[in-house]
C-alpha cells in the first residue's frame, strides 16, 4: 500500500476490490475482510483552533511528566539528604510508582477519552494533581493529551505531537529550578506547595485552550462497545515486537534522569546547584531532540529516527561509564538528552500501522501501555539495587550497564519491529 494512500486515511484495498468486480452481490463483499490502516480522519487539519489545543496540551505535559522529569531532584535530596537511611533503590520506588501508574491508567482514560470524557478526566485529573500531588491523578491525562493533539492533525500531525511533548522536559526544566531556588530557602514543605501553585495556575491556562470553542471532544465510539482486552493481540506478531520494544527502551529511559544528580554530587564532587544544572541541560536538550525527531519523522517516517534514538541512547549510556569531570558530565547529559527526547513522540505515531483494525485499537494500545508501565515501574529501582556500596566511580557501574544495554536491546526489538511492518502490513519503507 502506497505512503500517500495511509497518510490520507483512503481504504485503497476496498477500493481495488469493487472496481475490479462492481457486479458482486452484497453478501460476497462481506466475506471480504479488509481493514482500514490508520485512525479515523480528525474533524479538521489544522488551524488556529488546533494549534491553542497544542499549546493546551504542552502545558499539561510540563505538569504530568514534567514532574517526572524533575523527580532526579527529588532523588538526590532524598538519598543525601532528607532520607539517608534509606537505599537509592528504595527511594527511586517514589518516582517510579508515579511514571508506572501515569502510563498503566492509560488503559483506562483511552477508552474514555473516545467516550467523550475528557472534559471531566481534564478537570478532575487536572484539580486532583494541583491539590494532592497525588500520582494517580496524572495517569487520567497523559494518553487523551496525545489523542486530542492527533485528533487535530493529519499533514502535521509529528510536529504537532513533538511540540506537545516538549512541555515534559520544558516542565522538568521549571519544576527543577523551582526545587533548586527554593529547598535552601522555604524548605521541603512549602517547596512542594510553591510547585502546586505553579501547577493551579498552568492548568488555569491549559483548560480554555483545549476546551474552549472544541468540537473535535465527542464520542468516536458511536455506541459500539470497546474492549479492554483483545485476545486476539496475542497471536499478533507485530503487537508483541512494539511492546517488548517498548518495554525494554522505557526499563532503561528514565535511569539517567532519576540519577544524574546523585551521581554528580558522590562521585564528582559537584555541589548541589552544579549537579541540578546538569539536569537541567539533559532536559533542555530533550527539546531539541523532539523537535528535530518530529520534523525528520515527517520527511523520513518514524521508524528511522525512533531505531536512531533508542540504540544511540543505549550507547550514551554505556559511554556514561568513562566521564570523569563536570564538563563531561553535561556533555552526556545533553547527548542523551536530545536522542532519548524522541522517544516519547515517535511510538504512538507508528501503532496505527501496528493495529490497523480500529474496533480494537483502543484495547490493543491499552494493552502495549500497560507492557510499558511495569518497565517504567521497575527500571530505576532495578538499577539503583545495582549500585555498589564502596563509592567511586565504579560503583555506578552495573547501573550504567543496565541502562545501556537494555535500551540497546529494545532498539534491536525496533529493527524487527520494522521488518515485521514491511513484511506483514505492506506499507513503504518510509513508515
Amino acid at each position: 500500500m502506497a505512503r500517500h494512500d495511509l497518510e490520507d486515511g483512503k481504504d485503497t484495498e476496498m477500493e481495488e476490490i469493487n472496481d475490479a468486480a462492481p457486479s458482486q452481490t452484497d453478501s460476497t463483499i462481506e466475506k471480504v475482510s479488509v481493514t482500514p490502516a490508520t485512525p479515523p480522519a480528525p474533524v479538521a487539519d489544522g488551524g488556529v483552533r488546533a494549534w491553542l489545543q497544542v499549546a493546551g496540551s504542552f502545558l499539561v505535559f510540563s505538569n504530568l511528566w514534567g514532574f517526572v522529569f524533575a523527580f532526579g531532584s527529588f532523588q538526590s535530596f532524598y538519598t543525601l539528604d532528607y532520607l539517608p537511611a534509606e537505599s537509592a533503590s528504595d527511594i527511586a520506588w517514589i518516582g517510579t510508582i508515579g511514571t508506572g501508574l501515569l502510563i498503566f491508567v492509560g488503559i483506562l482514560s483511552g477508552p474514555l477519552f473516545d467516550l467523550g470524557y475528557f472534559r471531566s478526566m481534564l478537570i478532575i485529573g487536572g484539580v486532583g494533581e494541583t491539590l494532592a500531588m497525588f500520582l494517580l491523578s496524572l495517569c487520567l491525562l497523559y494518553l487523551p493529551g496525545l489523542a486530542l493533539v492527533g485528533r487535530s492533525f493529519k499533514k502535521h500531525r509529528s510536529m504537532a505531537m513533538a511540540i506537545t511533548t516538549c512541555g515534559a522536559p520544558t516542565g522538568g526544566i521549571i519544576y527543577t529550578l523551582l526545587f533548586q531556588q527554593l529547598i535552601g530557602k522555604l524548605g521541603f514543605a512549602w517547596t512542594v506547595r510553591t510547585m502546586a501553585f505553579f501547577m493551579l495556575g498552568t492548568y488555569a491556562i491549559s483548560f480554555p485552550l483545549q476546551l474552549w470553542g472544541a468540537s473535535n471532544l465527542g464520542d468516536l465510539a458511536s455506541g459500539t462497545k470497546r474492549k479492554m482486552f483483545d485476545p486476539t493481540a496475542l497471536r499478533d506478531l507485530p503487537f508483541w515486537s512494539y511492546s517488548f520494544a517498548n518495554f525494554f527502551i522505557f526499563t532503561g529511559y528514565m535511569v539517567p534522569f532519576i540519577y544524574l544528580g546523585a551521581y554528580g554530587q558522590t562521585e564528582l564532587g559537584l555541589t548541589q546547584t552544579q549537579s541540578l544544572n546538569v539536569l537541567i541541560a539533559a532536559q533542555a536538550a530533550s527539546i531539541a531532540g523532539r523537535l528535530i525527531a518530529g520534523y525528520t519523522a515527517s520527511k523520513v517516517g518514524v521508524m528511522i529516527p525512533w531505531i536512531t534514538a533508542a540504540i544511540s541512547s543505549g550507547v550514551f549510556c554505556i559511554a556514561w561509564i568513562g566521564i570523569k569531570s563536570e564538563s563531561s558530565l553535561i556533555a552526556f547529559a545533553c547527548l542523551f538528552g536530545a536522542f532519548s527526547g524522541p522517544l516519547i513522540p515517535l511510538p504512538p505515531a507508528v501503532f496505527s500501522l501496528v493495529c490497523p483494525d480500529q474496533t480494537v485499537f483502543g484495547a490493543r494500545l491499552g494493552m502495549a501501555q500497560a507492557i510499558g508501565s511495569v518497565a517504567s515501574l521497575l527500571g530505576a529501582p532495578i538499577a539503583g539495587a545495582l549500585l555498589g556500596k564502596g563509592g567511586g566511580r565504579d560503583s555506578y557501574l552495573g547501573l550504567q550497564l543496565f541502562s545501556g544495554l537494555v535500551m540497546i536491546f529494545g532498539g534491536c526489538q525496533l529493527i524487527v519491529l520494522y521488518m515485521l511492518l514491511l513484511r506483514k502490513r505492506e506499507v513503504g519503507k518510509l513508515i
